[in-house]
């Protein structure tokens, strides 16, 4: 009976002390420089990260990918991610690469279009745990240079009319 409750009370220490040790997973610290990026319709924009891992890590802790959510018509391709990240970080360690880019739609007018990105992964490379805070990011569309010269040139042609008009 004695040994019983003695192997009951070392198997609840034992499940106290691995989940308590589950509960504290390692992080990465990630963000975006510049977080906000501008390009013309059709073009493709290239976002930078910056991911680091604490000193407090207590393991390497792998990166599986970007995760998105977006809020526009945008196409996002995380190819850079799998080209340029590293596989995995200890602790203290960081890395500067190229991320994913970001399509600006053919048609589209001026606006911004904005989304976030988070870094998904943990204690193994097939782990998608969320690792980091999420990080905002925006693609600001402006107008073709083509469109700033059909603009002049409507204007152009406008002010000679009304010189016209007015020596008449």
């Amino acid at each position: 009976m004695k040994n019983k409750l003695t192997i009951a009370a070392m198997t609840l220490l034992l499940t106290l002390g691995l989940s308590s040790v589950a509960a504290c997973a390692d992080t990465v610290i990630f963000t975006l420089n510049p977080s906000t990026l501008s390009g013309h319709p059709g073009d493709t924009v290239t976002f930078t990260a910056t991911v680091s891992a604490p000193v407090s890590n207590g393991a390497d802790i792998f990166l599986s990918g970007p995760a998105f959510s977006l809020g526009g018509p945008i196409v996002i391709d995380s190819g850079d991610f799998f080209n340029n990240a590293p596989f995995s970080l200890s602790a203290g360690d960081s890395s500067v690469f190229d991320i994913f880019t970001a399509m600006i739609p053919l048609g589209s007018t001026m606006t911004t279009f904005s989304g976030s990105v988070q870094m998904e992964g943990g204690a193994d490379f097939g782990a998608l745990g969320n690792i980091g805070d999420p990080v905002n990011f925006a693609v600001v569309v402006t107008p073709e240079p083509s469109s700033f010269l059909l603009l002049g040139s409507g204007l152009v042609g406008l002010v000679g009319v009304l010189r016209r008009k007015r020596s008449m």
